[in-house]
């Protein structure tokens, strides 16, 4: 069985702007992440990274190229079976954190695992558990608007490892938080993934992230253009 959990080869994506302009997003990008490997993607606005962290999160398909997933080929798979994979297979952890705030910590985390059909005693445990391995054991019946910043990303956190999912995806975890909850959220998914072996893909503008993870992929106007290990 293959080490790699993702495996992507020449993926493009083109999005159309009216009938005759074209704009490349992503210009043949190919790249494999190991499992439990942990990876920053960096570049400029315009870069082609959100692109590629949709593509990678089964948000969205290339417009051509083959992206495998833990062994399963998506790049082609249908909307309602990219979303099936999606809820197994990835968790995300978004700047804006995407609470619902006005349901409880708990509530939040019991969402995806209601989504994957997993009965209501199953899901209170597992997400309980999450809660309790993030800092947050002490404030699971808190709503989201009534925790601090640092506090609403730890339930992020606890929501996206709540399916065990094959990779993390964090877009700019900490760029809305103070650098002392920043640096907190960090090591907390850093520490993930050394007891979990979690996968961990961080899109990021901070060069001081980069520098904690164990690879840099660097794009450009859609393209790869430089690699540091």
């Amino acid at each position: 069985m293959s080490d790699w959990v993702v495996e992507a080869n020449n993926l493009t994506r083109i999005y159309q702007m009216g009938k005759e302009i074209d704009v490349k997003a992503l210009r043949g990008v190919s790249l494999n992440i190991e499992r439990s490997e942990v990876v920053s993607i960096m570049g400029p606005s315009g870069s082609g990274k959100s692109t590629l962290m949709h593509i990678l999160g089964c948000l969205d398909r290339p417009t051509s190229g083959e992206y495998c997933l833990g062994g399963e080929k998506v790049s082609t798979l249908s909307d309602d079976q990219l979303s099936s994979i999606r809820n197994r297979k990835v968790g995300f952890v978004f700047q804006s954190f995407n609470l619902l705030a006005r349901q409880t910590a708990l509530a939040n985390v019991m969402l995806p695992l209601r989504y994957a059909g997993k009965n209501e005693r199953e899901s209170r445990q597992r997400s309980l558990a999450m809660l309790e391995m993030v800092g947050l054991g002490d404030r699971v019946n808190h709503k989201s608007n009534e925790l601090s910043g640092g506090q609403q990303q730890r339930v992020a956190i606890a929501r996206a490892m709540a399916n065990d999912p094959t990779i993390i995806l964090a877009d700019e975890p900490t760029g809305a938080l103070d650098s002392k909850s920043g640096q907190e959220i960090l090591d907390l998914m850093l520490m993930m993934n050394r007891e979990r072996g979690t996968t961990l893909i961080l899109v990021t503008h901070d060069p001081r992230i980069g520098g904690m993870t164990q690879r840099t992929i660097r794009l450009k106007d859609g393209l790869i253009v430089e690699e540091n290990v």
